[in-house]
């Protein structure tokens, strides 16, 4: 393992008064150790909302958008400002990147991004990435939704070697084990169902976003990209070195697809979010699904919402499934004036064809 992404969250970097110091210089001693060893890593964090509390003397998680752009542009100093003290101590030097959604579902943003991370990499920086919260408007307040899900789209976006989520448990047991003292831990994930989804707790903790589901997402958007993860104790100061021990066992270990996604299909299930969607009859739900065609106009039924061509559509199943999605060519007013025809009339309804297909094979995933 070269490259490592690994994500720490609230709940092991800050307290309800503020940042958890001792855990933060715990993190960046084994992270510096790392480094010293030879990995290149890059760290995902949490903390700047509950840094901004504890300054702020807020209990509780702010209710409204306002509020916690604030506690986050009082807190993200403190939390950089600690990260500077606790590395340089290694002398390490460290990158803050902040991100939003909208900086990741821009294709060329994207690849900007991809750039200036492996530009710090190979300088030997550590970069610190966390969500921009000071900036991110109310339609994508919750486009990451937490930082385990950026933790995964980064982990894509460096093309990482493993991806280490860090939390306050052990990792995903059989029952909470909260409230079971039964409960076991599952040290091996090979693939995911609903079961597995069943098992994951959804709640999160008062100074965090995400629960043990948002991990398995986070989880499973790595492995779609060939990256596998490991969930584990972030409250233990050996975590770390026990993770990279090969001779120890620790936490849960989700294990990548043998069906690795190529990175712009990854982008475009993945990092995209479609709000609208594409209705296909049964014989189109066959042809992509089932045979690796692209979408054409004549098994479209439906065009719900409004968007322009080279937009992510949801494209769904007669039953109101999601089983696809991809860029499409045509804008959804020319979508309802060609849906159901054959490819040949195209040209004669619209007086003109950008193409045969609505959405072509090469754009388009399976989910």
């Amino acid at each position: 393992m070269r490259r490592v992404v690994i994500k720490a969250g609230s709940s092991i970097l800050s307290t309800a008064r503020g940042l958890n110091r001792e855990s933060i210089r715990s993190l960046a001693y084994n992270l510096a150790t790392l480094h010293s060893n030879g990995k290149e890593v890059v760290l995902v964090t949490s903390g700047a909302i509950a840094a901004g509390m504890g300054r702020l003397g807020i209990r509780e998680q702010p209710k409204t958008i306002p509020q916690r752009q604030a506690a986050a542009a009082v807190g993200q100093i403190d939390l950089m400002a600690l990260y500077e003290e606790c590395f340089s101590a290694y002398d390490k030097q460290v990158a803050q990147i902040l991100l939003t959604h909208d900086d990741l579902a821009n294709r060329r943003r994207y690849l900007n991004a991809k750039h200036t991370m492996s530009a710090l990499l190979e300088a030997r920086v550590i970069p610190i990435v966390n969500e921009n919260d000071t900036v991110a408007v109310e339609e994508l307040r919750f486009s990451f939704g937490d930082n385990d899900n950026l933790s995964a789209l980064v982990a894509t976006l460096v093309e990482a070697d493993l991806l280490v989520i860090l939390s306050d448990v052990e990792g995903l047991f059989t029952k909470d084990p909260r409230y079971y003292p039964d409960a076991e831990l599952i040290p091996l994930v090979s693939r995911f169902d609903d079961a597995l989804f069943n098992l994951a707790v959804p709640e999160a903790g008062p100074l965090g976003r995400g629960g043990m589901a948002s991990k398995l997402v986070a989880a499973r958007k790595a492995s779609a990209f060939g990256i596998p993860t490991i969930i584990a104790d972030g409250r233990r100061q050996e975590v770390l070195p026990t993770i990279f021990d090969p001779q120890a066992q620790t936490g849960t270990l989700v294990l990548p697809s043998a069906d690795r996604l190529a990175s712009r299909k990854h982008w475009i299930a993945f990092t995209l979010k479609p709000a609208v969607a594409l209705v296909v009859d049964v014989g189109a739900y066959e042809a992509v699904s089932r045979k690796g065609k692209s979408l054409l106009p004549s098994g479209l039924k439906e065009v719900r919402g409004v968007f322009e061509g080279g937009e992510c559509v949801a494209c769904l199943d007669t039953g109101g499934q999601e089983f696809a999605r991809g860029l499409v060519n045509y804008s959804s007013a020319e979508l309802e004036r060609i849906k159901g025809l054959h490819t040949s009339h195209i040209e004669r309804v619209l007086g003109y064809k950008v193409s045969d297909e609505i959405i072509h094979r090469d754009d388009l995933v399976l989910l």
